[in-house]
This record gives C-alpha cells, structure tokens and sequence, in this order.
C-alpha cells in the first residue's frame, strides 16, 4: 500500500504496534479534549491564497538558531523509540540527518546520546532536558551533550509531575525488561521496593523547577535555552526576560494538562509579545502541509512533529522517518505555491483569515 499522508502512517503503527505500546504514543491527559483539539485547532483556519505570483520556483529552506535546515519541519522529543523499532532514536536520527532538519533528542531515550551521534555524525541535533531533584543528574547530561556537538537545550517546563494518561494506567506501563532509558544506564540502583515512572525511579522530576533554575542552566552551559511549554504571553515575556534563545509553544501533545489550549491557538498572543526578539516555534497536531503553513504565517520560526515520526518509525524505522518528513515537505511545498508563496521569507499573517480564529 502506497503510503500518501500522515494519517496512513497513523493507521499502520495502530495496527502493527502492541496496544501497551500504541496507547502509550497515542495518550492525553484525562479525557484528551486538548490532544484532540491540537488537530481540530488547525481545521478551523481558513487560508487567504494569492494567485499570478510566478511560483515556478520554489525555496522551504529557513534558519533555526542561525542554522539552514531544508524546511521548517523539525523532530520534537518523543521518548522510547526502540517501542516502535528496534533500532530505536538511532533510526530516527540517520533519518533526520537525510532531510537535513532538527532532530530534538529526548532525554527518555532507548540508545544514549553517545549512540545517536554516532549514528548520524553529520546531523543536527538539540537536546531535551528535564531538570531533577539531584541536579548534578541534569548537569551530567548537559556537560555529555555540549561535548557531543548538540546546539541547544530543550529545556521541558509543563511536567513538574507527570500528567494522568488513562490507559497506561490501566495498562500499568512499563518498559520492557530489555529496553532503558539509556541516558541513564546504571545511574539508579533500582529497588524493586520503588515504584517506576516511565523508565526511571518515580519522584525524581522536581516539581519546585522555577525561573531561577533557567539562570541555573545558564550557569552551567554555553548552549542556547530554548524553552519548551509555554501557552500564555505572561510566559512568554518571562522567558525573554530570563534571556533564552527561544520558545517552544507546546501542549505536550495534549499529554499534561487537559483544558489548555491547542498549540495553534496559543502562538499568537505569543508572537504578538515577543514581538521578534526571539524564536518561536510550535508542536502539537502538525499532520499536513497545510497544518506547517498556517503555523508560518501565524509567526512560528518553526514546527516539530512528535507522534508522526514515531509512526514513520513503527511503519520502517529510519525509512519510514525519511517519508513521513518528506512528505510533509512536499505537502508544505504544494501549499505554499497554492498560496502565492515562494519561500518562507514571503509567508506571513496575510495569508490567515482573521475573522475565521
């Protein structure tokens, strides 16, 4: 079967994975009205297109931190990868590295940090990090990944306790007794006494993560801070005061809090009080091509897509993240000529019908 868009790659990994496994990608947070709404979000925007543009030739490279990548469509950090395949976050960055985008290493991964760059020495990569109640955990791991070669940290803000998925609950998650969170290989003694959250002894995430730990980070790294879960301007004016790179507007995928806002609703008023002084780049519910545009022209730098590349993933490891990126290229392609555009450079809010948000 011909594999045309997202939602066939969705329909696969459904079909091949084990159910602890598809419900553990597939979770929100309690009913999942916000997992739900990051996708329904994007269908409410209508599209103004131009016409008689000349759009013969057409260009989707952009800059992330000051780096060309090949279009504006980047991996965000989704964790266990060998669930998916075996040969785990080690696929998904060789197929990465083939569309020359940004691939976001989650700290919850199954092949280390060391792994990944090897496998894809010539990639790009930016590094997702949560910050635990040792701190020299959190420290440990910068240190690796600064001298690994990755370009920023992804410092993760929406969990400082995990949020309640139904079904692993019900299914009583748990890694598979062959796969770790690598990064952490023989850091905890586990005790079979102590009760695990996703892969690593449960109460080790600080829940009294504040501002001052972002200049803690600081303190420690010569990486830009991009900060990642932030859905109100309040936050976002914050976080360019505490002077980080960038801003990742993101839900979790619907997976913390439920009753928040789809990604796409929230980037406005954050555009709107950044005002340019920083990037801002969104996941949560990118499916089409379409979905990458409207993203654009509403002022993010920048997508990710997290539950796609695992799809691409379960359906033919690094193969199957090479076609789910490509074509999101060839969508976002198609719907910036539709639109009158040539390059990214020319997409911007005048393509969004206003009275439609």
């Amino acid at each position: 079967m011909a594999m045309v868009c997202l939602t066939d790659f969705e329909e696969y990994a459904k079909e091949h994975l084990s159910k602890a496994t598809w419900d553990y990608y597939a979770a929100g947070a309690d009913e999942c009205c916000t997992r739900d709404d990051n996708i329904l979000a994007f269908k409410r925007i209508r599209l103004r297109p131009r016409i008689l543009r000349d759009v013969s030739m057409s260009d989707t490279r952009t800059t992330v931190q000051g780096t060309e990548i090949s279009f504006p469509v980047g991996i965000a950090p989704t964790a266990f990868h060998c669930l998916a395949w075996h040969e785990g976050e080690v696929a998904t960055a060789r197929g990465t590295e083939a569309l020359n985008t940004c691939y976001i290493t989650s700290t919850y991964s199954t092949c280390s940090v060391e792994e990944i760059v090897a496998a894809a020495p010539n990639g790009y990569r930016w590094f997702q990090l949560y910050v635990y109640r040792d701190r020299k955990l959190s420290e440990q791991i910068v240190h690796r990944v600064e001298g690994l070669g990755y370009k920023a940290l992804v410092l993760t803000v929406d969990v400082p306790y995990t949020g309640k998925r139904r079904n692993d609950i019900r299914n009583q998650f748990k890694l598979p007794p062959h796969l770790k969170v690598k990064n952490f290989d023989g850091v905890f003694q586990q005790e079979a006494s102590v009760p695990e959250d996703y892969g690593i002894p449960a109460n080790t995430l600080d829940p009294s993560i504040s501002w001052k730990d972002v200049y803690w980070l600081q303190s420690i790294t010569h990486l830009p801070i991009i900060i990642k879960g932030i859905l109100t301007k309040e936050d976002a004016e914050l976080a360019v005061e505490h002077g980080v790179q960038g801003i990742i507007v993101s839900n979790h995928g619907g997976r913390q809090l439920d009753g928040g806002p789809a990604s796409i609703d929230a980037l406005t008023e954050i555009v709107d009080t950044v005002q340019g002084r920083i990037e801002i780049y969104l996941d949560g519910g990118i499916r089409t091509g379409s979905d990458v545009l409207k993203a654009l022209a509403l002022g993010a730098k920048c997508v990710f897509i997290g539950r796609p590349a695992v799809w691409g993933l379960a359906y033919k490891g690094e193969e199957g993240v090479r076609e789910v990126l490509q074509i999101l290229n060839d969508e976002f392609r198609l719907s910036m000529a539709l639109s009158g555009c040539r390059n990214v450079a020319e997409i911007n809010r005048n393509l969004i019908q206003l009275s439609k948000l």
